[in-house]
């Protein structure tokens, strides 16, 4: 027989049909829980070792799940290596649309595009393994996302409002430019990491982003 509990003044039953707080059956709060635990330790391995060094017995351990269920989420390393490179982009996609809806000027959305970015590349693990699943996509069978296409349409919308707004010169090119930022960002992220762990990426963004919209005036 089921029971009822009391959840945040809320009834809950426990038993065959335990829902959570949001109506949610418990089976499948727990089971998203262990996914998430799952893609984490995954980035945390890729990111740290490489995916050609990486086992599922390595994501398992750090998850601390047993490898029978890492492979109940995900059928193989390959299919974990796509779910990291996927939540990679969607974390970077989301600075974009966080920017949309803020009262800034575009100028402002382009410059907090990449500054941003920079931080989420220091300091977000499941970034950091994205970027390096991206270099090893030769040695993963699977089809990874193409990389930069979102980031660089991001950045080419918000010069271009920038350049209607008056923000850049009626010469500009904002698609050219979209490709000359991201470049110098992809470029200055991959030198931070091997020089210094990420830790001075910050810093080398804001390099870019005063020697392109500063000092030349675009």
């Amino acid at each position: 027989m089921d029971l009822e509990i009391e959840n945040n003044a809320r009834p809950v039953r426990v038993g065959a049909g335990a829902t959570n707080a949001r109506g949610e059956p418990l089976k499948q709060e727990r089971a998203e829980r262990t996914r998430a635990s799952v893609l984490e330790a995954a980035a945390e391995s890729f990111a740290a070792k490489g995916y050609p060094a990486v086992t599922i017995l390595d994501v398992a351990k750090l998850a601390g799940l047993t490898k029978g269920a890492v492979y109940f989420h995900f059928t193989n390393k390959e299919a974990l290596a796509l779910a990291v490179a996927e939540e990679f982009y969607s974390r970077v996609g989301r600075v974009a649309e966080t920017l949309r809806g803020e009262d800034c000027s575009p100028l402002d959305r382009a410059m907090g595009f990449v500054r941003r970015s920079a931080l989420l590349f220091r300091d977000d693990r499941v970034v950091q393994a994205g970027a390096r699943l991206q270099i090893e996509r030769p040695f993963i069978e699977s089809s990874l996302p193409m990389p930069y296409v979102d980031a660089q349409a991001a950045l080419t919308e918000f010069l271009a409002d920038a350049q209607r707004a008056g923000q850049l010169k009626p010469s500009s090119d904002p698609e050219a430019l979209a490709r000359v930022l991201l470049s110098a960002f992809f470029g200055a992220q991959h030198m931070s990491w091997v020089f210094n762990d990420r830790q001075d990426l910050v810093e080398r963004v804001e390099e870019i982003v005063r020697g392109l919209f500063s000092e030349h005036g675009f």
